[in-house]
């Protein structure tokens, strides 16, 4: 579901050359493209120069959207226009999750964003979510019945704590956890599923509300996290309580909120049992990728036999004329799970149709700042979004 607030919201940088023209070139390079600005040759095809794209909205997000003095970010590029003098956490949920992905791309000699040189993934050449997971510390709510993330700024406004906000959040600690084994991050996700599991009960047969003191609804956005936490979490700890919820809330999800065609609804009223029918890429993306962590874990085909249903009718659902939906953070949550698939079945058809968004969305940046987004004000949602999409497409390397 799309919040009020953010729906009226939102209605380092290397240097790039020009090759120099090449003298008695050899046969070989005759008549191939010549790389443009943000292109590079790769065994003799101009692909994307996707690190040199990420550093550039990085630069952006650092010099136009970050509050140095406080160490919080602010929501636009439009101050007059911004709710609050500072982000909700909802864009930093997609920063955070980019910050990870630079990380890993700096710590991982094969990445083509990585000089080749050897590399330690706990210790990248720049500590990228540092200072966004110093931003989040400045949400954090200890109130009962268990300490969580609001959606603002605690010491400045009191705000709803959203079980999606503190999902996203614990999606990038255990990813980030994966890579450098370092405990703060698998300490604050451990703290977050405890908070998580405040929202679920039985109303409906299960799943997880959306947001705290709000029993109205349960959405896809606070269950398809959920059950990747959970998933994740098994997988570290071999503790059986958290493949049961997985499994439970996988189920219930199921039931509910996927349609016939394989795309996920947004969510079901409570306790009416009303269904939301309205589909947006990202639930399609999570329960995508719980079916291939499920397939992983457990080796049953029918997960993955699931995982390429539903890839197939988000495809068809979604990507239409060349293009997929507007909202570039709810993509980059769907390109999560079909890179998941990729990594198992090598399908390219899975990955070719991002691409084509990716390049769409950057051949209609504003070229004198290098932002993204389709609106006058460039949100920080937006320039975090492309930064994850393009650090997954360098790393997919197709």
């Amino acid at each position: 579901m799309i919040r009020q607030s953010v729906l009226l919201l939102l209605c380092l940088t290397p240097r790039v050359n020009q090759p120099a023209p090449r003298v008695n070139q050899p046969a070989s390079h005759m008549n191939q493209p010549t790389p443009g600005v943000n292109q590079l040759r790769v065994n003799g095809d101009v692909r994307p120069d996707y690190s040199a794209r990420i550093q550039k909205l990085y630069h952006a997000i650092e010099t136009r959207l970050a509050d140095k003095k406080t160490g919080l970010y602010i929501e636009t590029t439009d101050n007059t226009h911004n709710e609050h003098p500072h982000s909700y956490m909802w864009p930093l949920c997609a920063y955070i999750r980019a910050a990870n992905e630079m990380e890993a791309a700096e710590t991982n000699p094969a990445h083509p964003a990585n000089p080749a040189q050897p590399a330690n993934p706990a210790h990248p050449a720049k500590s990228y979510m540092a200072p966004v997971l110093t931003a989040i510390d400045q949400y954090y709510n200890d109130e009962p019945p268990a300490p969580g993330y609001g959606a603002y700024v605690t010491k400045e406004k009191k705000d709803t704590r959203y079980y999606d906000d503190n999902q996203w959040i614990a999606i990038a600690d255990l990813d980030a956890y994966n890579r450098t084994h370092q405990q703060k991050y698998l300490d604050q996700a451990e703290l977050i599923d405890r908070f998580m599991m405040t929202g679920l009960d039985t109303v409906s047969g299960g799943g997880f509300y959306w947001r705290e003191g709000d029993k109205s609804s349960k959405n896809t956005c606070s269950n398809g996290p959920g059950i990747l936490i959970a998933l994740q979490l098994y997988k570290i700890t071999h503790k059986q309580e958290y493949l049961n919820t997985a499994l439970a809330v996988y189920a219930w999800t199921n039931k509910w909120l996927e349609s016939p065609e394989g795309v996920y609804y947004d969510n079901i009223r409570t306790p009416s049992l009303k269904i939301s029918k309205a589909t947006y890429t990202y639930n399609t993306g999570t329960m995508l990728q719980a079916n291939v962590l499920l397939y992983g874990i457990t080796k049953d085909e029918k997960y993955l036999t699931e995982a390429k249903r539903v890839a197939a009718a988000g495809k068809q659902h979604f990507f239409k004329d060349g293009r997929l939906p507007g909202n570039y953070w709810f993509n980059a949550v769907f390109l999560r799970g079909y890179e998941a698939l990729y990594r198992v079945d090598h399908n390219r058809d899975w990955i070719d149709f991002f691409v084509q968004d990716a390049e769409a969305v950057w051949n209609t940046r504003d070229t004198a700042t290098d932002m993204v987004g389709p609106k006058p004000a460039k949100s920080l949602i937006d320039q975090a979004a492309m930064i994850e999409i393009y650090a997954r497409l360098a790393a997919i390397n197709l």
